[in-house]
């Protein structure tokens, strides 16, 4: 079945929407975090995704990081840090025209289950780094700066 955006962009073409959507900080025990490279662009990224008709963030953040890697993360485990949707940062424009200003919510994780199998047709590689790989997706460089700055203060980052 079609996701909620396929849908959409049937009836409005490529022409700008509104998306909420998550996406996941994973950082494993010794303290790396989560890569993939995307298959549009072949940037490096978070695991991140739209929401689809009756998820919640958390629903939204769990599913997206199953299906682009093969783990397992409890909503309860989601720990939120951050809301990025400035739309100078977080405008998107993939590879067929379809655009999209994205209101994301970021969490982040540090338990899952499973073997990471990152989802063929949305990602190219994916493994844990101690320093981001690049080039870097410039919306992530974001996000790591808001976790940066979470970890930091403690306080929930807005952007």
């Amino acid at each position: 079945m079609d996701s909620y955006l396929a849908q959409l962009r049937r009836d409005v073409g490529s022409r700008l929407l509104l998306l909420p959507g998550a996406q996941v900080l994973a950082v494993d025990a010794d303290d790396r975090i989560l890569f993939q490279r995307s298959r549009d662009s072949g940037l490096w990224e978070l695991p991140a995704g739209g929401a689809e008709p009756g998820d919640s963030f958390r629903r939204t953040a769990a599913r997206e990081f199953r299906e682009e890697t093969g783990l397992e993360v409890a909503e309860e485990d989601l720990v939120p840090f951050a809301s990025l949707s400035q739309a100078d940062v977080h405008t998107l424009t993939y590879p067929n025209g379809d655009v999209v200003h994205c209101f994301a919510l970021c969490f982040e994780a540090r338990r899952w289950t499973g073997t990471l199998q990152p989802g063929a047709d949305e990602v190219i590689e994916a493994g844990f780094f101690s320093a981001p790989p690049g080039p870097l997706h410039p919306p992530t460089e974001v996000v790591l700066r808001l976790h940066a700055a979470y970890r930091e203060t403690g306080l929930f980052q807005a952007l």
